[in-house]
């Protein structure tokens, strides 16, 4: 079991002992996802430590959404759970960039970029290979995307 994987286990065990039902019900699901995510395709795996990060991310994007849709219902209880939810996954993943370092990163792979020869809104696609590795898991794509679109229009 990876240490990710496993930590998470850990923590789930000590949430239902507290009796804390939000960590617990939230770990559950996560830990579900990771062992969907594991049994999908045509033979079971282990994940690794980086593709349960990933399951992570995308349930803690799932809950940000889901709290924006409920707000916008009208439904103000289950928005304040699910932005909780979210809280909880959010002390399992790495810390997010915040807007001067991602622009900063972002500004150099533009750079990068027209050092190659591309050059314009056209660009798009070469900027984004060269700062997606560099920020992986630390910023969402859509603000990455928008950064990048920011600079290159600039």
């Amino acid at each position: 079991m990876t240490t990710l994987k496993s930590k998470l286990q850990e923590d789930l065990n000590a949430a239902i002992k507290e009796r804390d039902e939000l960590r617990s019900s939230t770990l559950r699901l996560t830990l579900a996802a990771i062992t969907k995510e594991e049994v999908a395709g045509k033979e079971k795996r282990e994940l690794s430590d980086d593709e349960v990060q990933k399951v992570i991310t995308r349930e803690a994007k799932k809950r940000r959404e889901a709290a924006e849709a409920f707000a916008q219902g009208g439904r103000a209880e289950q928005a304040e759970r699910e932005k909780a939810e979210g809280e909880v996954l959010a002390t399992y993943l790495p810390k997010q960039l915040g807007d001067d370092e991602l622009n900063q990163i972002v500004a150099q792979a533009v750079e990068e970029a027209k050092a190659a020869g591309a050059e314009g809104p056209r660009a798009m696609g070469a900027v984004m290979k060269i700062v997606n590795p560099k920020v992986a898991g630390q910023a969402e794509g859509g603000r990455v995307a928008a950064a990048v679109k920011k600079l290159l229009a600039g």
